[in-house]
């Protein structure tokens, strides 16, 4: 219980240390080319469909990342109630005792296009996280902006340029555009991951069960995903 109550909740925004490249050994092909000069934009890894298995290749080419923790978990209230928290903590039972797991999800992003989603587990909270946020990395892409209205300018990127759908598990949702000032008309988990992106205007409708956050969540950037899988025929 006193563990418990030391430890906190890091919530809220925040900015990715600048990245040093002059200390960083690549381990892949990429990641040297990357460092030796000869990829110096994410569009030329992620435009040509490279896999990315190293998180400082992302730190080195998007170097104005920031990052966040999502409220997946619940936490026990006082009166058998609970409020929301950015930790899920499972329990093992054995002889020794029990042996608790933390599990949370991060999100990356430079509110201009370029968005990731994380979910990792550990047996402390701070490794559960630098795990969460380097896979959010690892899993970055690329979102397709446009006007969401008509009248609007169609080179506007306020909003989405298509109706898109996406899925995980149970949960369904649909991506509307929306015209200026319409704000982010969705739940508030899945309003963080559009405004990292740098989404400022959408409508949205779910079905399922979409009170398990980490499948709604998991289910918006899959239709953020398959947005930006879209290609426009000319």
């Amino acid at each position: 219980m006193k563990k418990m109550k030391k430890m906190i909740e890091e919530t809220g925004v925040r900015k990715i240390k600048q990245f040093n490249i002059e200390g960083w050994s690549p381990r892949t092909p990429l990641g040297h080319e990357v460092k030796s000069g000869k990829i110096t934009s994410i569009d030329e890894v992620i435009g040509h469909g490279k896999k990315i298995f190293e998180a400082e290749i992302i730190d080195a080419l998007v170097p104005d990342l920031e990052t966040d923790l999502l409220a997946i978990g619940q936490s026990k209230g006082k009166f058998g109630g609970g409020k929301r928290s950015i930790w899920k903590q499972t329990q093992k039972k054995t002889r020794e005792g029990n042996k608790p797991r933390f599990a949370t999800a991060a999100i990356v992003g430079n509110r201009k296009g370029y968005v990731g989603l994380g979910y990792a587990k550990a047996k402390e909270t701070v490794p559960a996280r630098e795990k969460a946020i380097r896979k959010a990395k690892l899993n970055l892409i690329k979102v397709q902006f446009g006007c969401g209205s008509w009248e609007g300018d169609p080179a506007g990127k306020n909003s989405i340029r298509y109706v898109v759908e996406g899925k995980c598990g149970s949960v369904r949702i649909r991506l509307i555009p929306a015209p200026k000032g319409t704000s982010l008309i969705t739940e508030k988990e899945c309003a963080k991951l559009l405004a990292m992106a740098g989404i400022q205007d959408i409508y949205s409708k779910s079905n399922g069960h979409t009170s398990t956050k980490l499948n709604l969540v998991k289910a918006c950037f899959n239709a953020l995903h398959n947005l930006s899988n879209i290609k426009n025929g000319k």
